[in-house]
This record gives C-alpha cells, structure tokens and sequence, in this order.
C-alpha cells in the first residue's frame, strides 16, 4: 500500500488539475473534462454496472439498458442489484474491481458509504460514473450523468401553482420528500420547495399536518426512506386519519416520485378519494407504468418523465470517451459539489407528462406502446 501510495496522490493531483481546469458551467453550454490514461480495446475492457435495486421499475430498465449498449458497443459487462442494500452494493463494487474492472458505473444506495472501496478502485487505475445518483464524501468519482434534479421540482412546484390559481381557500396541502440518504431527493425537495413555501407562507397553501419544513435544509423531516411505495402509503394514512377528519379533505399533494405517488394514492384510495374533479392534486416522478395508468384513470395529475434512455445514451458516450482515453463531455462544472470535489457532470432536462400528453410524450416516442397503456 506504501509503494503505491504515490501513485494514487499524484492521480489525485492530476484529476483536480483537470477539475480545476474547467472553467465554464452549464449555462455556457457543453464542454468537456480530460480523461486520463491510454486507449483500452472494449473487447478487453470490463465494465461494472452497480445498480441499487430491482424492486423499481425504472432501475430494472436502467440497467438492463446500459449493458445492452455497452455490450453492442463490444464492451465486457458485469451487471448487479444490491436490494437497497449498502453492504450488499459495496460487497458487489468490490467483486468488479477483483474481477479487473476498468470503469465502473455506479447508482449508489447510500452516497456516502462508497469512498473505501472506490479508494481500492482508484489504486488499480479505475474510473468511476456516478449513474443519476451524486456518490457523496470521495474524491475517487470522476463524472456524474443525470437529469437536472432541481428543475424536476421545479416542474412539479410549478404545476401546482398553476393549478391552485383557479382554486378557492383553503387549499389543504400535505408535502413528501424522497429518502434521505439520496443526494438527489435533496434536489428535487428544493426545486419544489422554492415555489411552494412561499405559498405556505403566505397563507394560500394550508399545511393541515403541520409537517410542512420550515426551509429547504430541514426536508429529510417529511423523508420517505428507501423510496418505498409502503412507506409512503403509512404515512398519508396516519396524516388523513390525524388530521383530515369532520369531512375535511386534502386538496394537494407533493410527491417527489412515482413510487411514493404510488403509495399514497393507495392511502387516499383506502380513505374514500375517487377520481374526479375533487381528487387531490398529485405530483410524481419518472413515468412508471402503474402511475401512467394512474394518471390516465384520474388518480394521479402528472408526472416528471425522465427518459433513461437518453440518460443510458449519455452514460454510454462516457464510457467510450474514456476507453478512447480522450475527452469526455460534460455540461456542468459548478453545480455538483460532494463534499470532496466539485464533480464534471451532463445534465439532462425532463419534462412533465400529463393525461393529455401522454400519448405524444410516451407513446409516440416508443417508450411505451399503446397496448402496454391500454389505449390500443
């Protein structure tokens, strides 16, 4: 370990020399981080895929995704699922490195329990792709692919503005969070919490919980940990069976995913809500099938779409850029700070989808067929 600690600090050295380097942000639009080291062949290049679990939907795609790509691509690939579980993903990142993994493409579970086995990683030369998920508290990540987190809640915040100007007070309105060991939950908080608290503030929004934060920092409070469907539905039902009692009715909530939306819908489902002009406004994230149809049968308002395959595109290009040993492309050198380093990132816009759009957005664009909706 001694001999090869020099190594290791003057790879370190080199990789904020090229951080550092990067002077223009996103706004300035696309530019590009050096990779380091020479030219690898893909036929002999290993490339480890670390995906959190296979208990939603989207991570099922996601991975099977970019091993298809990437073995099209003629790259060696090892792809797994931890289950949620830490010790599990770190055991199974561990594996990749012993297997000689080159690249490693990582959607952590815990962003913060990653840095001693990308250390070993880093030791051995590899390189490492955040993949949607910023791994927090290291130096040893070197890109970062993902959709632009903030303007996902901004998206959703925006939608119940919009919604709420045609309706009369009060405006009864509860608030989700995403779990609070994902970097990203943070981002979507703060995008819809920037245009909602305002509005709690001022009286328009009436928190009848009382569970609403105070300020972005204290999100975690209203967190649903692990993301789980059944989590989220528990705590909608102890917030209407508390709280909304004597005929009073919640008129609005923020949920931050579909998986949570999912949960939640079920609660207000058990609690006499039927689709219909006087059904909650929901939010969600990531147009998952069972809330598509959600959305379609009136039980959902919309969700933020973000298309993974774009995502697993960008991901792909990354990795090749690296195995050229040339440049690889990002669009943002400010924005994503883990605590170590300012991480070079590609953001990728999303877009909302709604009963009316859900055809053109979805459909005609071949990530759902109409059979898979019903709307054959």
């Amino acid at each position: 370990m001694k001999r090869k600690l020099p190594a290791v600090i003057a790879g370190l050295a080199s990789l904020a020399l090229m951080v550092g380097g990067c002077s223009a942000s996103r706004d300035a639009g696309t530019t590009s981080a050096g990779a380091s080291g020479g030219a690898m062949d893909p036929a002999k290049t290993l490339v480890g895929i670390a995906m959190p679990t296979k208990s939603l939907e989207r991570w099922n795609k996601d991975g099977a995704n970019l091993e298809s790509l990437l073995k099209k691509d003629g790259f060696q690939t090892t792809l797994q699922y931890a289950d949620n579980k830490v010790a599990d993903q770190v055991s199974q990142i561990q594996n990749m490195v012993n297997q000689g993994a080159k690249i490693l493409v990582v959607a952590s579970i815990d962003g913060t329990a990653l840095d001693p086995v990308l250390t070993t990683a880093a030791s051995k030369g590899v390189k490492v792709i955040a993949y949607d998920r910023l791994i927090n508290k290291t130096d040893h990540v070197d890109y970062y692919a993902t959709f632009d987190n903030y303007k996902v809640g901004t998206l959703q915040g925006n939608y119940i503005k919009e919604k709420i100007a045609s309706m009369t007070k009060p405006i009864n309105f509860e608030a989700f969070a995403g779990s609070p060991d994902d970097n990203n939950a943070k981002f979507f908080f703060a995008g819809a919490w920037d245009v909602l608290l305002p509005l709690v503030k001022d009286g328009t929004l009436t928190c009848v919980s009382n569970k609403c934060p105070a300020s972005n920092d204290e999100w975690t409070k209203v967190g649903i940990q692990g993301w789980t469907s059944a989590a989220a539905q528990s705590e909608m039902q102890n917030r209407l069976n508390s709280f909304y009692t004597g005929g009073k009715k919640v008129n609005i909530v923020l949920s931050p995913n579909d998986s949570l939306a999912l949960g939640i819908a079920q609660a207000l489902e058990g609690a006499g809500y039927a689709a219909g002009a006087s059904y909650p406004i929901l939010t969600g994230q990531d147009a998952d099938k069972a809330n598509v149809l959600n959305i379609l049968a009136g039980k959902q308002s919309m969700t933020v779409w973000k298309d993974t395959r774009e995502l697993g595109s960008q991901v792909e290009k990354m990795v090749k850029e690296i195995a050229a040993g040339g440049t690889v492309t990002v669009n943002d050198t400010k924005s994503y700070n883990n605590g170590n380093k300012v991480v070079p990132t590609f953001l990728i816009d999303p877009l909302v989808v709604t009963k009316d759009t859900v055809k053109k957005s979805l459909v005609d664009s071949g990530f759902y067929t109409a059979a898979d909706l019903g709307l054959s």
